[in-house]
């Protein structure tokens, strides 16, 4: 019967030694909707719940592989951790499709949610009945530029203690040294690594309304998960995240809605933007959040509603 609590839920292996866990709640024959954790690693939560009518719709999350509660944290098999890509994940959402039985579903994400859901979409377009896209990133290197080097003009104290926090070759990127710190044999080298990334993600979003530092980037192991997945997936450009927008040819025909936060400094709106003059029939809604809010869910949550019948 449906209802909100999981009416189905356990742990799914997918190769390279993973077991991911997933739920999915609500009409289990009802049309599908996939929620993406951002992160990468923040693991996914409840909201996805809300976001449907579960007498009539169904939702369907997982932990991505090495995070929350999927089965190893990355933290405990690092060996695991150079298997760990986007193509990867694009299998493992596959996989719990077909695992769930499920034909199409809309696919949402939030953040690096957005960059795997477009990841997936563009791989799978037969298999996506739309995307609903909050704090919208494609992951690229010119992304990545910004958020870990170029938005030092907009807090230069706190970008000098977060580039000098780890140990750094000439020339090498402050990405690629955090990336290297976060795996290193040294397990006070990777948590101190850690907690100085998790310092600069709270100065970086610290702009938006109503901003609270995250517990997340406070409290190990989470903290450590998070910053060895998201080093790991930017200092490689969110392995094709580059490649994102000349391919959006491939999401032609598919319903789209972009929303994205005008005070968002971390992912600036002008990725949205882009994306959405790239892709004839997508909608961009702009809202004054910065990078997520409950304005943003809750523009979100209609374009659930108005897409998945």
């Amino acid at each position: 019967m449906p209802s909100e609590l999981p009416v189905r839920s356990g742990h799914l292996r997918v190769p390279d030694g993973n077991e991911l866990y997933y739920e999915a709640v609500g009409n289990p024959d009802g049309p599908a909707v996939l929620s993406l954790h951002g992160g990468p690693g923040s693991g996914a939560g409840r909201a996805h719940r809300r976001r449907i009518d579960p007498g009539r719709q169904q939702s369907v999350t997982f932990d991505q592989r090495g995070c929350g509660r999927s089965r190893p944290l990355v933290t405990d098999r690092l060996d695991l951790l150079d298997r760990n890509t986007t193509p990867a994940q694009v299998d493992d959402i596959e996989a719990l499709r077909q695992h769930l039985g499920i034909d199409r579903w809309m696919v949402t994400g939030a953040s690096w949610g957005t960059t795997l859901a477009l990841a997936y979409a563009q791989a799978h377009p037969e298999r996506v009945s739309g995307l609903g896209l909050l704090a919208v990133t494609t992951t690229s290197t010119a992304e990545v530029e910004w958020v870990t080097e170029s938005m030092g003009r907009v807090f230069p104290e706190e970008w000098e203690l977060f580039a000098g926090a780890v140990e750094r070759a000439p020339g090498e990127r402050v990405v690629d040294a955090y990336a290297r710190a976060t795996r290193d044999p040294d397990a006070d080298v990777r948590r101190h690594a850690a907690a100085a990334w998790g310092r600069w993600e709270d100065v970086h979003v610290s702009l938006g309304p109503g901003w609270r530092p995250d517990p997340r980037w406070h409290t190990s192991p989470t903290r450590d998960v998070l910053a060895t997945l998201v080093t790991h997936y930017w200092a490689h450009s969110g392995f094709g995240g580059d490649d994102i927008l000349r391919r959006t040819d491939r999401l032609a025909g598919l319903p789209g809605v972009l929303v994205h936060g005008r005070r968002d400094i971390s992912g600036p709106v002008v990725t949205a933007w882009g994306l959405h003059r790239a892709w004839p029939g997508s909608e961009l809604i702009v809202v004054d959040e910065g990078h997520g809010g409950p304005a943003s869910t809750a523009a979100l949550t209609r374009a659930v509603a108005r897409i998945v019948v």
